[in-house]
């Protein structure tokens, strides 16, 4: 099957705040990408819904840490019912179709420090 994605997806965990018009959802991304990101939520949020997304990236300034935070809005592109622990949840998979090519160079950097053995192959 042929790879489709053109952008590494990099295991970090960033918060993330997910809103509509109905709620506010405050999570953290499992895996990231300049093109997407793929979470956990508490309630289904079906596929082609619009959302608002922030997320907060750690940065180096002047040898200081400090955090940027990234204002886009993407697409759920995929929802997965998943049981853990006794509690029920969903991952959800978000294209970023809203995101401006400065913030986009943020992330890829910020991604590009992590560490390159938390690459995961892409589908």
């Amino acid at each position: 099957m042929e790879d489709r994605r053109r952008h590494p997806r990099i295991v970090t965990s960033l918060p993330l705040k997910l809103t509509d018009n109905e709620y506010d959802i405050l999570t953290e991304t499992k895996n990231i990408s300049t093109s997407g990101v793929y979470c956990s939520v508490d309630k289904p949020i079906e596929p082609m819904t619009k959302l608002r997304i922030i997320i907060l990236v750690p940065q180096k300034t002047s040898g200081q840490k400090t955090v940027k935070k990234i204002n886009c809005q993407g697409i759920v592109v995929r929802k997965e019912y998943v049981k853990t622990n006794g509690h029920h949840a969903y991952h959800i998979g978000i294209f970023f179709n809203d995101l401006n090519e400065r913030d986009r160079k943020t992330l890829a950097n910020h991604l590009h420090l992590e560490n390159n053995s938390s690459a995961v192959p892409e589908k």
